[in-house]
């Protein structure tokens, strides 16, 4: 709503002026869409309650809008704010997805850290934070697709998905690296990409910051792909084992894993996009 009446009486898209105040509160309003910590409780609960193609949607589509508008905006948002939801996001994302067992909460976590990656750059750099944002959405994207199509909802159950789909098992541990920012997987550019901005702002110490407090969402996903490779059934299945998925196309499944993948190297052509 505000978007558009700030196009009906400009006549453009972009908001040029805002008072301190009101800008603070459409932020913190457009946070707390996007699950940001402190105003996440939300989000885990919903991913957790809903079928994993609704929570694709939930964690890519239903977040364009929010940052859309949060990207317009950014050379009105109080720099504090940003660094401060930013830097709590990826503490509790890495935290609160350290004893989880579900996927789809896991997921949550792992959105919320990082969304808070990209609104500690945001007011440095909002062309990097776009940047971010799409490859952001093409790994979730990828990840809930491959848990989809093997129906994976607990730990336990994606486990035991190896003796079904050997290939897509493989891929979703290496997106699950790729989510982690595991060199040489596409999630590591981002935050190389950030990192190397924060210190060219002199701010080194924020950096450093929040390289650390990642390695609390490192630990689970390596967690993770532990389970998902290092680890087998103890009990056997009755029914034979399926070597092969149902004769349905998974090609989209396909190219959103390998793009979630290799695209570390093209990196310096997006940059110029």
């Amino acid at each position: 709503i505000f978007s558009l009446i700030s196009a009906w009486q400009t006549g453009e898209w972009s908001i040029n002026s805002l008072m301190d105040l009101p800008m603070n509160i459409l932020s913190i309003a457009l946070m707390m869409k996007l699950g940001l910590a402190p105003l996440h409780f939300w989000m885990p609960e919903v991913l957790q309650g809903i079928s994993l193609p609704t929570g694709l949607i939930l964690s890519t589509w239903q977040k364009i809008a929010p940052m859309a508008l949060l990207l317009q905006t950014s050379h009105l948002i109080n720099l504090n704010l940003t660094i401060a939801l930013g830097l709590t996001s990826i503490m509790v994302g890495g935290w609160g997805g350290i004893g989880q067992t579900q996927l789809r909460k896991i997921m949550a976590f792992s959105s919320i850290g990082h969304l808070g990656w990209i609104i500690v750059i945001l007011k440095f750099d909002p062309q990097l934070s776009l940047l971010n944002f799409v490859l952001y959405i093409i790994m979730t994207a990828a990840m809930f697709m491959s848990l989809t199509t093997i129906s994976a909802t607990k730990m336990l159950e994606i486990s035991t998905s190896w003796s079904k789909t050997p290939a897509l098992t493989t891929t979703t541990m290496l997106i699950l690296l790729s989510l982690a920012g595991l060199p040489p997987l596409t999630g590591f550019a981002p935050k190389l990409l950030i990192t190397l901005e924060l210190v060219k702002q002199n701010a080194t110490l924020l950096a450093v910051m929040v390289m650390f407090i990642s390695l609390l969402a490192l630990f689970f996903y390596i967690r993770l792909t532990y389970v998902v490779t290092l680890t087998l059934s103890p009990n056997t299945p009755n029914s034979l084992l399926t070597w092969r998925t149902a004769s349905r196309s998974y090609s989209t499944t396909a190219i959103m894993n390998t793009m979630a993948l290799i695209l570390l190297p093209i990196t310096p052509t997006l940059l110029l996009l």
